[in-house]
């Protein structure tokens, strides 16, 4: 288990080593790219490409950290739960993109203010 103890003192040694990426870096990298996502779904409540553009980071974010655990535990089933992500990342990608357009076509803005006119 990586606590915040551990995570510091294996942050400090890590500085010490040339050319050599831990465990610990990888974690943080992923722990920092989940955190833009998020920080720019909340900073980006009113813009539609903002707010997909977020998720997406989440999703990598999270893709990312589950190839990690995979290669570290020498598993298959990470690497397979992955490109099911990626699949769903495009997928939803795609929606929110086909409803950008007809939200624009219909009214020549992205906002997100105007979503309740594509109710059926």
């Amino acid at each position: 288990m990586l606590d915040k103890a551990s995570f510091i003192n294996c942050m400090h040694l890590s500085r010490n080593r040339k050319y050599h990426t831990g465990k610990c870096e990888m974690i943080f990298l992923g722990l920092t790219l989940f955190t833009l996502g998020l920080i720019g779904i909340i900073i980006n409540r009113s813009n539609l490409i903002g707010i997909i553009m977020s998720i997406e980071i989440l999703l990598l974010s999270v893709n990312y950290n589950i190839l990690m655990f995979s290669l570290w535990t020498y598993d298959l089933v990470g690497e397979i739960l992955s490109l099911i992500i990626l699949t769903v990342a495009a997928a939803e990608s795609a929606i929110g993109l086909a409803l950008i357009v007809v939200l624009h076509r219909i009214k020549g803005t992205i906002s997100i203010k105007y979503l309740n006119i594509l109710k059926g």
